[in-house]
């Protein structure tokens, strides 16, 4: 009866690992994995210091005209528009331009100026055709190609042959970005 035993012992102990396997089963799910990417842009603009303006001879007939970039990253295919607003003298002085510079004070002197957008299309070309102003007619606008940052160059431009106190002025002008 002993050799019995141990033969059903080693017969179960040869099983039991078949037994297991057999067992052994598997199961799947499937889940889904998701995100949402949102348009943004970011906007910053170059200060124009226009430096001297010489009403007398340099600038009597020639408009003193200066360069600057107002750079625009948005999330790529976002539809951005770029406006600037008229600063914080628009109209003062009884400058036929959109906008003015002041000079302080309690009774200031304005210097007239005007910012122009880039030609149409391109960019990164200067012209003095279109004022950039903060409403539909005069936006920019922007179609990113992807997130880098694009530069916008405007124009700023003092018209020539100011009648004006020789004092120094400035002005605060606010670029918006749209999306």
């Amino acid at each position: 009866m002993n050799k019995l035993i141990r033969i059903a012992v080693l017969v179960a102990l040869a099983t039991l690992p078949l037994s297991s396997v057999a067992l052994a089963g598997t199961a799947t799910s499937t889940f889904t994995v998701t995100a949402n990417v949102t348009k943004n842009c970011t906007i910053s603009a170059a200060n124009i210091a226009f430096g001297p303006y010489d009403p007398i001879v340099a600038n009597a007939v020639t408009p003193l005209t200066l360069p600057s970039t107002v750079t625009v990253a948005c999330t790529k295919g976002a539809v951005a528009t770029v406006g600037l607003n008229a600063g914080t003298n628009p109209g003062a002085g009884g400058c036929a331009t959109t906008r003015a510079m002041s000079s302080g004070g309690g009774a200031p002197s304005y210097l007239c100026y005007e910012i122009y957008q880039p030609a149409p299309g391109a960019g990164n070309v200067s012209a003095t055709t279109t004022v950039w102003g903060n409403v539909a007619a005069s936006w920019w606008t922007y179609t990113s190609a992807g997130k880098a940052p694009f530069g916008l160059v405007d124009t700023g431009q003092i018209p020539a042959g100011q009648d004006v106190p020789a004092l120094s002025y400035t002005d605060s002008v606010i670029a918006t970005v749209t999306f």
